[in-house]
């Protein structure tokens, strides 16, 4: 561990701290020590100590909510209220998982059902998968590392985590808090690295029995197609989340929940509302509350109490959507609001109708911009909505329930929301893209899932 890096805030760029990067034979070193603690199956966690272990984690974050807080606003830019949401987020994730040891279980497998079967009893157990390589994101430094890494501890797996380049601190500080709460160090191991080459060896070395990635649809896609036979994965990408808005919805009561699905976090997250269906004839309404609302928006610092939208995590992402906008107004879509405020913060913007093949219509855009298009007919905005290659979460906004569960029936979407927006997640639901949104399911108890395989024992009666 002789090579570091410097982490710097995504806002300014300013140095935050030099931390140590691993190199090849640390992750070799961290490999063979999870992958021994899975042949030992006598010296594995016992379940009352690994629920001991995640609720005594669950009180010291709590403690620390605005420790953590700070530390996700510099290293991943999210506004500092909506940062110390993540972090009582993540506390409750701790405690849901050590809630879910308890209803962790096998089932009975019926027999007597046949002469063959006669006289058996049989049931099943759950056992850990193995060693699980979670890969994890920028957007929500800690959340999401909890969502990966919780579940492995509760199941009795041994886990290494490797977090995002840019923002290592927050999942130091947790496998730290982790350490502290009783957790043997091998159970839970960080692999911090730049070099995507040994990130990819992570993933995709054969004592790791399952990999967890979040991430782009590119990389993650990419290294399921590199998985040793017989590891298993789950995948959590982006989409273009669609809103469907119907003539009977109520204007004054939906602009907040589509202003914070589009423009938390600047629109850094994988089912933030993108495009946004309006009927024509509560379009023009529609785009002017909706360009009051975000116009007002607060820009700027992160670590300001008042900041509504912050930065993109790098300068080139900023770059990035700053292109796409140029093209889709270049190809005669409306532009309200845009432009720069520093070297990585974009002023919040909405396009109004951009062509269908610009950029912003077709790929996710992870940045503090929304589409809106108008239509008359219903179910042409759905198949829209349902023409893209990817699918996460959607919304439809109707007082009147024959579109809006026309709506939900018909998206392409792993869930619907009715008169919400589409980045409503409560960390106990279940959470998955379809398509090439992602592959397996997300949340707490759905990964405990994943990450456990079932054992059936056959008892024969001999007397």
């Amino acid at each position: 561990m002789s090579q570091t890096y410097q982490v710097v805030q995504a806002y300014d760029r300013a140095p935050i701290k030099e931390v140590p990067a691993d190199d090849e034979a640390a992750l070799e070193a961290k490999l063979a020590a999870a992958a021994r603690l899975m042949k030992d199956r006598d010296g594995a966690l016992k379940p009352y100590q690994r629920s001991a272990i995640l609720s005594r984690a669950a009180v010291l974050l709590s403690e620390r909510v605005d420790a953590f807080a700070r530390l996700i606003a510099q290293e991943g830019g999210k506004p500092l209220t909506d940062a110390r949401v993540e972090a009582i987020r993540a506390a409750d994730g701790l405690r849901n998982a050590a809630e879910e040891i308890r209803n962790f279980a096998g089932r009975e497998i019926p027999m007597g059902l046949t002469p063959a079967s006669d006289g058996r009893f049989a049931f099943t157990t759950k056992e850990p998968i193995g060693v699980v390589a979670a890969i994890s994101a920028f957007n929500h430094p800690l959340n999401l590392i909890i969502h990966q890494v919780a579940p492995a501890i509760a199941v009795g797996c041994a886990v290494i985590v490797k977090p995002a380049s840019p923002t290592p601190l927050s999942c130091l500080e947790l496998v730290a808090l982790l350490r502290e709460a009783g957790l043997p160090e091998p159970w839970c191991q960080t692999f911090i690295t730049e070099d995507t080459a040994l990130a990819e060896r992570l993933a995709t070395d054969p004592r790791v029995a399952f990999l967890s990635f979040i991430g782009s649809a590119r990389v993650g896609w990419y290294l399921r197609g590199k998985l040793p036979p017989g590891t298993r994965c789950a995948l959590e990408h982006g989409g273009a989340a669609p809103v469907i808005i119907d003539r009977s919805a109520r204007l004054d009561r939906i602009i907040e929940p589509i202003v914070k699905g589009g423009y938390y976090h600047a629109g850094q997250v994988c089912v933030s509302v993108q495009r946004i269906f309006a009927h024509n004839d509560i379009k023009a309404d529609f785009v002017a509350r909706l360009a009051a609302r975000v116009q007002a928006l607060r820009v700027g610092d992160p670590l300001l109490a008042e900041t509504e939208v912050g930065p993109l995590i790098l300068p080139r992402e900023a770059d990035r959507v700053s292109g796409w906008i140029d093209e889709a107004v270049q190809g005669s879509a409306q532009l309200i609001g845009g432009g720069r405020h520093s070297e990585t913060t974009l002023v919040p913007a909405i396009l109004v109708d951009p062509a269908a093949d610009a950029k912003v219509s077709q790929l996710e855009i992870f940045g503090p911009v929304t589409c809106v298009y108008g239509f008359e007919d219903f179910d042409a905005a759905i198949d829209i909505a349902n023409s893209l290659p990817f699918a996460f979460q959607a919304s439809v906004f109707s007082t009147d329930i024959g579109p809006a569960l026309r709506a939900a029936r018909r998206l392409d979407a792993s869930a619907v929301m009715v008169n919400d927006h589409t980045a409503f997640r409560t960390d106990w639901m279940p959470f998955a893209g379809r398509r090439q949104s992602g592959y397996g399911v997300g949340g707490i108890r759905p990964t405990m899932d994943e990450m456990s395989e079932e054992k059936m024992l056959v008892f024969r009666q001999t007397e």
